[in-house]
């Protein structure tokens, strides 16, 4: 390795030459990447490209087999996270990590190091509070977590890297859970913080988002460096092709479908949440909606405000106390889910390795998880494993699927092929109605252009298609008519031609259809 340097023009931040193998596979190839003082420098890549491994190797969960870390020019080894947050990286994931029932200076000396037998809340306020001051932010260390909206919680996040000494911070997806009003109050955030000096390294899949906020953009194909521009040297486009190595083509056919009966229809529904009996509230409440075939319906809103409870009910996961769910015209409420998928009723559920795909199976056995008692997979109690074997590669072969052997359990499969397995195995069964819970969560720019134009596909089909995501610019890529979701109800609803982004984010947000000009 060089010999280290110091002074102004020193990065805060050096990775040289980072290697990383794991079994079978080159994570990172002698990747480089520098953070300088005071930037916002966003990190793109495919799923799988390697952004995971290497800030993985940042933050000290993993140690690289070559290759080296420089902080402010000194060579530096971080054997755990506790090394790297003592170096000054903070990380604040996509997925909070903040304990609900606790206050804001609660859940920050819980993390701080200074955390001992007794915690010492009046000086944890005190400094919060000067924290947040020098920031220009209002926050209530008092506050329970519970009692803030998802861009407060984000903001503690920060704060809590900020609270442990952290000059660079990492952001994984950090806009996936927040409203455009919210998302725009994070830019003015990270301007205040690069304004205190302090470094960004910001990782999203939206290319908009990126150029608007980051400084240079470094990005990663294959494990190995492909690029690192400056934001006004480059576009959409040709970040794209860096990061997949050749042109995505757009998902043809956004415009509307050919609107027929309804479908789908929700009427006055009530589903409970996941509390105890005695604390029991509605998730789900009065919810009223109506999806006509050949119609994308964009079912938009801020997570936790009823999403998961009111698919699970639609599907037969989850049991509606009041109101009826009809496919074409037929009642299906709180009938058995192999019932309501006979019926013709197909669900992408958030959880695709959890609810939608047993991970520990091969693609034989997942992609007949739902027909293997129906011919010609299954007769008279037995599976034909012909026609299973037949099934299965003709998914993969129509559906693009990779993997390298059919038996082999789909945890290795990448998030991209999981999706187009799942999305394979729902839309072959020809349903008259699909509800997609965000099915492009967390895959790159490719797999989200192939699982669109999947989408697409299928409402050319005839099918009504209830897509729930809380990404606005994917509802207004797709839907012929968008719904919001506020506390467990239809807030309002409006045509893709006249939405306004700004607008919807308002109703996502909670404020009454009645102050917003549709």
């Amino acid at each position: 390795m060089a010999d280290s340097a110091t002074g102004p023009d020193v990065p805060v931040v050096e990775m040289r030459a980072i290697t990383k193998h794991f079994p079978g596979v080159l994570a990172n190839d002698a990747v480089c990447l520098e953070v300088r003082k005071g930037e916002v420098l966003a990190l793109l890549g495919e799923n799988g490209a390697g952004k995971t491994t290497l800030m993985n190797i940042l933050s000290g969960l993993y140690q690289p087999d070559s290759g080296g870390i420089l902080i402010h020019g000194q060579p530096t080894e971080f054997r755990s996270p506790r090394d790297a947050i003592e170096a000054g990286i903070g990380v604040v994931h996509q997925h909070f990590r903040l304990v609900d029932v606790f206050t804001v200076a609660e859940n920050i000396a819980l993390a701080s190091a200074e955390a001992g037998f007794q915690l010492e809340l009046p000086a944890v306020e005190r400094k919060l509070a000067q924290l947040a001051e020098r920031y220009g932010w209002q926050i209530n260390p008092r506050a329970r977590i519970w009692q803030l909206c998802v861009g407060e919680q984000q903001r503690v996040e920060i704060l809590k890297a900020l609270y442990r000494g952290a000059e660079v911070l990492v952001l994984d997806e950090p806009t996936a859970v927040l409203t455009p009003q919210e998302a725009q109050e994070l830019a003015r955030t990270l301007r205040e913080l690069k304004v205190a000096g302090r470094s960004i390294i910001y990782i999203s899949h939206k290319l908009k988002e990126v150029l608007d906020v980051a400084d240079r953009i470094t990005v990663l194909r294959s494990g190995r460096n492909v690029a690192t521009l400056q934001k006004d040297q480059t576009n959409e486009r040709e970040l794209t092709s860096l990061m997949v190595g050749r042109e995505v083509p757009a998902a043809s056919g956004h415009g509307h479908g050919v609107r027929g009966r309804v479908v789908l229809e929700i009427e006055g529904l009530r589903v409970w949440n996941d509390l105890a009996a005695e604390c029991k509230v509605p998730a789900v409440d009065g919810f009223d909606l109506r999806v006509h075939a050949g119609e994308i319906l964009g079912l938009a809103g801020v997570s936790g405000n009823g999403q998961r409870e009111l698919t699970e009910a639609i599907a037969g996961l989850r049991r509606a106390e009041v109101g009826h769910v009809r496919l074409s015209g037929q009642d299906i409420t709180n009938r058995d889910p192999s019932k309501i998928s006979a019926a013709g009723l197909s669900l992408i559920p958030e959880d695709r390795m959890g609810t939608g795909l047993v991970p520990t199976l091969g693609v034989y056995d997942n992609a007949i998880l739902k027909s293997y008692r129906r011919p010609p997979i299954g007769r008279w109690g037995l599976i034909n494993l012909a026609q299973v074997h037949k099934y299965a590669q003709q998914l993969v072969r129509d559906f693009a699927i990779h993997v390298t052997r059919l038996d082999e359990p789909i945890w290795k499969l990448s998030g991209g092929n999981l999706q187009r397995l799942l999305l394979a195995r729902e839309i072959s069964a020809r349903p008259k109605a699909l509800v997609a819970v965000h099915p492009t969560r967390g895959l790159d720019v490719q797999a989200t252009a192939e699982v669109h134009c999947l989408l697409l596909e299928l409402r050319a089909t005839g099918a009504a298609i209830l897509l729930v995501s809380e990404d606005l610019d994917e509802i207004l890529a797709l839907s012929d008519t968008i719904a919001v979701i506020h506390a467990g109800r239809v807030f309002g609803q409006v045509s893709r031609d006249e939405a306004q982004i700004e607008e919807l984010g308002m109703m996502m947000g909670g404020s009454h259809p009645a102050e917003v000009n549709f």
